[in-house]
């Protein structure tokens, strides 16, 4: 019995010695890392026009809110 416990201690223990190290895996040269950046710009590229799409549509929605509140509480 002494030796089924120490066996799965010593196997327990030893799992995380098998994990892989992973400072050796990340090997991309600069042409990757140079896409990557080229596909983020060109994705902040098209989200700046249509956030500000998003803002102008939003204060036009707004300012007919106003005025529709406006004659509402002239009348």
């Amino acid at each position: 019995m002494k030796s089924v416990i120490a066996t799965l201690t010593l196997l327990i223990f030893a799992v995380p010695a098998f994990a892989v190290d992973t400072a050796v895996t990340y090997s991309s040269n600069l042409l990757v890392l140079l896409f990557v950046g080229f596909c983020a710009l060109i994705i902040i590229a098209q989200l700046v026009p249509a956030i500000l799409m998003l803002i102008g549509m939003t204060d036009a929605a707004a300012s007919s809110y106003r005025k529709a509140a406006g004659a509402k509480t002239n009348q």
